[in-house]
């Protein structure tokens, strides 16, 4: 019996019933039949916007303006190989040869002695660059050496931890940190520490010598007595059963040495109970959350004794005043961990008084959808935005501006409560997978463009939505050739024959310190965070696109002061001659001048403005006055259903007459209750966000969107919406294809999007769902179950079978898909 996850928001059939019911148009369409869509001014006479009514006290506490955005400019940087202040400390503290001691600076897997000291004797060339953040690789002690032979290298990176409250001897000592610490908020900028919840040290061993992964389809868990038992049932719950290292795990787990019995602090976790013990991860399915990563001892995280220990290390972490987390590795880490580690840390840092305190994770994939689940589901403030990483390296290396046009389309994705795409983590390259100078070396065509691509890539980053990251020596113009040790360069005078011939971009190769400030990459970057500083907007302005390019040209957006309500248009080409381009502002008949690149220009009075945009680079122009008060306040349609939902989220949109900028904030509140919920506050049209069905308990709900412009008129629009009671347990049954895109998802022959979701109302193995705004055209699809490709049904119901063809006759069509989970045939039946 095919089973449904939590609780899924019933848009689809009972949303459509009952928009037409209050006459709310739906994204697809109004019925001409039905009565007009109802909007509104709060406190407006006459009908009520929509099914719900507002008192003018409800309305303008909906309607407060949202916080600015958080905004750090980052200076990521790797420890060891930053500057070495203090050589007595190279060897850690050991003896013996490297290793032993870890230490090898000829070696690029080896430390090379930069530390904590040399850090803090550097931190005037960190702030030149704007930086008003520093993110630490991680500084806790590691296993010196791992492997043997050509395979063994060390742990200068800082990720295989075996000690999770001291820093690293070869780096320092905690009161270095403190130090440096104190020395940067001196200086105006805060700390980060890069933590891991993942994984160890590789101190266990398996008795079997064979380390191939296991699924626990193969080998179930087992209780201490013997009992199998399903751990994602009971995942970091109480009443998660006592194990036995003997007999509860597909590997029997051993230590490597008697010495390794006690190797890790703190102590609970020399307890080897407390991880996966299935064998190496191949990073796909379940094994990426349960397999060893390249060996390292995987935590059983969920296990409730893990999220504890864990959440008590980085509390003292927080206490001992680091200023936020870039937390490694959390896309192999079960969801249910991050729910409550990411709130129980934030709610210890505001009992402490550190309002300011952040963090961000590591969701190694570019797809928002992905990202996005870890800060909205998962609870975490912020991720890493692996999507503007491969987007703008796609773009400055020639491909289309609609490569961006498509990943901003996207950011609804991050939107909830407390966190936005505003506060994404962007970034060109890091320690992993290379540095963007290795990226653009491809596309270049000579030593000249190469620069300038560099700095188009930088400019970017600087100056879209998002927090930027500089890494360590990409201001130096380091290219390096490739990812992981290729990208670990030296900024002190480097012993690795390999680091002195390496390439640098705006400069010579060769063996010595490259702190300079008068090189061309330190100085653009200089020059970008100076404009964003006399001009907060570019940081954390409302962005909106304005134009794309169907290829190589210009992509134009702009950003508005939320207090000024001043607009500034962006516009950056990657082409290799000047583009001249006509773009849409919110600002009519106003002049604007260059504030970078090109030449001032006055929009017309329709607000479109002519520019022309230099090549491989950046123009910023500000407009001489804010944008035009409203004449009214605008009317708000609401909608859903065809919407769909999106990772077990409901997609609500609302749609605001004309076009001035706005901020619109969605609430929600079960029939019956006086109390609104804030869902999230969208600025940026078109207006909506995905809600969490799997908060919300089964019945009926009225949802209100907000609408305030930038000179605080206000107006809103309602709907309801029921959530249905939970189905019996189990996997989703998503039609997976080549229409998804047009259905609600972020891209097609997505298997995870659950706006596609096939349902079974009544219980009988039948499930459909019914497509009603599929353009004209030929498409094709399979059924995935739970959310993967691992299990999937295609023509004639055959497992990872052919893909089902249909076609829409006309626009709007109605098409619905069938699915038999007896014998798994799956249909597509037009009209």
């Amino acid at each position: 019996m095919i089973r449904r996850r939590s609780l899924i928001l019933a848009l689809i059939g009972v949303l459509m019933g009952a928009l037409v019911a209050y006459g709310v148009t739906r994204r697809s369409g109004s019925d001409p039949s039905s009565p007009s869509p109802s909007t509104g001014t709060a406190g407006a006479a006459g009908r009520p916007p929509g099914p719900v009514s507002l008192s003018g006290a409800e309305v303008a506490a909906l309607a407060k303006r949202v916080a600015t955005p958080r905004h750090e400019n980052f200076y990521f940087v790797m420890t060891d190989r930053f500057a070495n202040g203090e050589k007595a400390n190279d060897r850690g503290g050991l003896s013996g040869d490297r290793v032993t001691t870890g230490f090898d600076p000829t070696d690029k897997g080896f430390f090379h002695g930069g530390d904590l000291a040399g850090l803090q004797g550097k931190l005037d060339y960190i702030k030149g660059l704007g930086t008003t953040a520093i993110w630490l690789t991680p500084s806790f002690v590691n296993r010196p050496v791992q492997g043997s032979g050509e395979d063994a290298s060390a742990g200068y990176h800082g990720y295989w931890i075996t000690d999770f409250t001291r820093i690293d001897p070869h780096l320092g000592t905690n009161d270095e940190m403190t130090a440096l610490i104190a020395a940067a908020h001196a200086k105006g900028m805060k700390v980060y520490f890069d933590i891991v919840t993942n994984h160890t040290a590789d101190v266990i061993d398996y008795e079997s010598g064979t380390y191939s992964y296991v699924s626990k389809a193969d080998s179930p868990y087992q209780d201490a007595a013997g009992k199998s038992f399903d751990d994602a049932e009971v995942a970091d719950r109480a009443g998660f059963p006592a194990l036995s290292a003997a007999t509860s795990f597909p590997y029997v787990p051993i230590f490597r040495s008697a010495a390794d019995a006690e190797a890790k602090t703190p102590s609970w976790l020399n307890d080897r109970t407390l991880y996966h013990n299935r064998g190496n991860s191949t990073f796909e399915g379940e094994s990426s959350t349960y397999g060893d990563f390249g060996g390292l001892d995987d935590l059983f995280t969920e296990n409730p004794k893990v999220l504890d220990g864990m959440i008590a290390i980085y509390e003292k972490w927080i206490d001992f005043g680091i200023d936020g987390f870039r937390i490694d590795t959390v896309k192999h880490v079960n969801l249910d961990f991050w729910r409550k580690f990411g709130p129980a840390l934030m709610a210890h840092a505001r009992a402490a008084g550190r309002d300011e305190f952040f963090m961000f994770g590591e969701v190694y994939d570019t797809s928002p959808a992905v990202m996005s689940l870890y800060s909205t589901t998962g609870r975490l403030p912020g991720t890493l935005d692996f999507g503007f990483q491969s987007a703008a390296v796609d773009f400055v290396s020639g491909h289309s501006a609609q490569l961006l046009s498509k990943l901003y389309a996207a950011d609804d994705t991050y939107l909830d409560a407390d966190s936005n795409a505003y506060v994404v983590t962007t970034f060109l390259g890091n320690h992993d997978m290379g540095r963007i100078g290795s990226f653009l070396v491809g596309a270049a065509d000579d030593d000249d463009d190469l620069l300038q691509r560099d700095k188009l890539a930088m400019s970017l980053m600087y100056l879209t939505r998002g927090q930027p990251v500089t890494y360590y020596g990409d201001e130096q113009g380091f290219v390096g050739w490739g990812g992981d040790k290729d990208a670990r360069q030296d900024l002190f005078k480097t012993r690795v024959e390999q680091y002195a011939a390496d390439r640098i971009i705006g400069g010579h190769p060769g063996a010595r310190d490259r702190y300079d400030t008068d090189v061309p990459l330190y100085q653009h970057i200089a020059a970008l965070t100076d404009l964003r500083a006399d001009n907060p907007a570019l940081a954390t302005g409302i962005q909106i696109e304005r134009y794309a390019a169907d290829g190589e040209g210009v992509y134009a957006f702009s950003r508005i002061d939320r207090d000024s309500g001043v607009e500034y248009l962006v516009a950056a080409n990657n082409a290799k001659e000047e583009q001249r381009v006509s773009v849409p502002t919110a600002s009519p008949g106003i002049a604007f001048a260059s504030l970078l690149g090109g030449a001032g220009a006055q929009a017309g009075a329709d607000g479109k403005l002519e520019m022309v945009v230099p090549a491989r680079a950046v123009t910023v122009l500000k407009a001489g006055a804010a944008v035009p008060k409203a004449s009214a306040a605008p009317p708000v349609t609401v909608a859903g259903g065809t919407g769909g939902t999106l990772n077990g989220q409901a997609k609500v949109t609302a749609t605001l007459a004309g076009d001035l900028p706005a901020e619109v904030t969605f609430a929600i509140r079960k029939q019956g209750s006086a109390d609104w919920r804030v869902l999230g506050t969208d600025d940026n049209a078109a207006y909506g966000l995905y809600i969490d069905t799997g908060s919300l308990s089964a019945g009926s709900y009225d949802i209100v969107a907000v609408a305030r412009t930038l000179d605080g008129q206000t107006s809103y629009g309602s709907m309801t919406a029921k959530v249905a009671a939970p189905q019996s347990d189990g996997a989703e049954v998503i039609a997976a294809g080549s229409f998804q895109d047009e259905a609600g998802c972020p891209g097609d022959w997505q298997p995870e999007c659950a706006a596609t979701a096939l349902t079974d109302p009544d219980g009988d193995g039948t499930f459909t769902l019914k497509l009603t705004s599929l353009p004209k055209g030929d498409y094709e699809f399979k059924i995935a179950i739970g959310g993967s490709w691992a299990e999937n049904y295609g023509a004639d119901g055959a497992k990872d079978g052919a893909n089902i063809p249909f076609s829409v006759p006309g626009d709007t069509a109605p098409v619905t898909l069938t699915y038999d989970s007896a014998t798994h045939n799956a249909t597509a039946l037009a009209p």
